[in-house]
């Protein structure tokens, strides 16, 4: 499976662990992007603000090092389990057959 990165548009998501661009308090493009592909992971979800100054000039720099670091970019909808699960230590989803396996 490819890694991926979560996108939404238009919701609040409480369940963003790492994936905070911290875009909200000012900070260059520059560091926006090196903070955010230094903390993704395959699942990420990123939280970016629509009022952020430099989110904008941020985002080419940050699509293209997450592509060609492997990543693709999918609905949160395909990254949100929906059977049976349970949140693990960090923050992520595992299914819950997925658990009790050994």
């Amino acid at each position: 499976m490819p890694s991926m990165v979560g996108i939404e548009s238009g919701i609040w998501l409480e369940a963003i662990a790492e994936g905070d661009s911290l875009d909200w308090k000012g900070i260059s493009a520059d560091e926006i992007t090196k903070r955010v592909v230094s903390k993704v992971s395959s699942g990420s979800i990123v939280l970016f603000h629509n009022a952020a100054i430099h989110t904008p000039e941020a985002l080419p720099g940050i699509i293209e090092a997450l592509l060609k670091d492997g990543y693709t970019f999918v609905p949160i909808s395909q990254l949100i389990l929906t059977c049976d699960y349970i949140i693990d230590h960090t923050g992520r989803q595992i299914a819950a057959t997925q658990s009790t396996e050994t």
